[in-house]
């Protein structure tokens, strides 16, 4: 008796009924999921230095030991310049008082040539309370202090993962024999994530750089903390580079003029734009393996999901799904093409 082959809009909805349910559900654990993610890929990002010492025939304690310790180190580094900055940014603010109020009113009197009404512009300027500056700034040293209380949970995972990283390794290569598709789709991720990051770091690090340069000197304030943003929002597909462009610019608005806003945004899109437009995609290539659709989807569906660590984490988090639910599939061809926009997949035989 042959099986009858269920519709295929039924396999849609249930599929789709099944994406949401697992979506919501990973959004409740946010919490733990995106520190255990991050700790993933940043175990796969140093897992060539692991490599590096099998081959030449390190014991097993370094191999472990090393890789935690460049990748503890680096979280350390990065959250000490972030807190020496944000604390100087919560220090600078509320001095610029006067400066909120110039602008509020010269903002008024701009509004009103466009025939914008008194009680219109007076519920802005009540929404645009110069005390709510203060209140950003102690918002953001909170911030600070969340991040570093999810540092030990990072360090935490970042150990267990390395310990287990040697024995996962070897599973692997065994179950080659076994599940070669999976392995294979799993292989290609943390490969293509290590590309991804390699490149993102590099490109992101040379931006951050010139950004600093050109902020001071320029004179605007705090030109760390902001060549450090543009250094994170650098792993944001798509919106990363406007994310990093609109504090400094604020700031220069406040500290210096409409003048010296203007020539931030201008050194930002001759920088950030030039280099993350033109020259990071020739060395990125196909690493990532999304159009450029399925990219601004990943980005809105994980920020949802995991909030600013999804957004940071959208493109490892894509790659491993497509690893799991498609490349490990050998009849999801055509799903594979369409997600990357590269027809030779369907094109190619077997």
């Amino acid at each position: 008796m042959a099986v009858q082959a269920l519709p295929r809009a039924l396999i849609v909805l249930v599929g789709t009924a099944a994406a949401v349910v697992t979506l919501f559900g990973m959004r409740e654990v946010s919490s733990i999921l995106g520190p255990i993610v991050l700790a993933l890929v940043l175990v796969l990002a140093v897992s060539p230095v692991r490599n590096w010492l099998r081959r030449r025939g390190a014991p097993m304690w370094l191999q472990v030991a090393l890789p935690f310790l460049i990748v503890v180190l680096v979280l350390l580094a990065m959250v000490a310049i972030l807190s020496l900055a944000v604390t100087q940014l919560a220090v600078l603010l509320p001095a610029y008082t006067d400066q909120f109020n110039t602008l509020v009113k010269e903002s008024q009197q701009l509004l009103a040539r466009f025939g914008i009404g008194n009680a219109q512009l007076d519920q802005a300027v009540k929404s645009l309370d110069p005390g709510k500056l203060v209140g950003f700034a102690q918002g953001l040293l909170t911030g600070v202090v969340g991040l570093l209380s999810s540092l030990f949970l990072m360090v935490v995972l970042l150990l267990a993962m390395s310990l287990d990283a040697p024995v996962m390794q070897r599973i692997f290569a065994a179950g080659s024999r076994s599940k070669p598709q999976l392995v294979t789709a799993l292989a290609t991720f943390a490969s293509k994530t290590r590309r991804y990051l390699l490149v993102s770091t590099a490109f992101g690090l040379v931006c951050a750089a010139l950004d600093v340069i050109a902020l001071y000197l320029l004179s605007v304030p705090i030109p760390l903390l902001w060549g450090v943003l543009a250094l994170i929002t650098n792993y944001i597909p798509n919106i990363g580079f406007i994310m990093g462009l609109i504090p400094p610019a604020l700031l220069a608005l406040l500290d210096g003029g409409v003048k010296q806003m203007i020539f931030v945004i201008i050194a930002y899109v001759a920088i950030n734009v030039v280099i993350q437009s033109f020259i990071q995609p020739k060395f990125l290539g196909d690493a990532v393996g999304l159009s450029t659709t399925m990219t601004l989807l990943s980005l809105i569906i994980w920020a949802f999901v995991l909030g600013p660590l999804g957004a940071l984490l959208a493109i490892p988090l894509s790659l491993l799904t497509r690893a799991l639910l498609i490349d490990s599939d050998p009849t999801a061809r055509w799903a594979a093409a369409l997600i990357s926009g590269d027809e030779r997949i369907v094109s190619e035989p077997g």
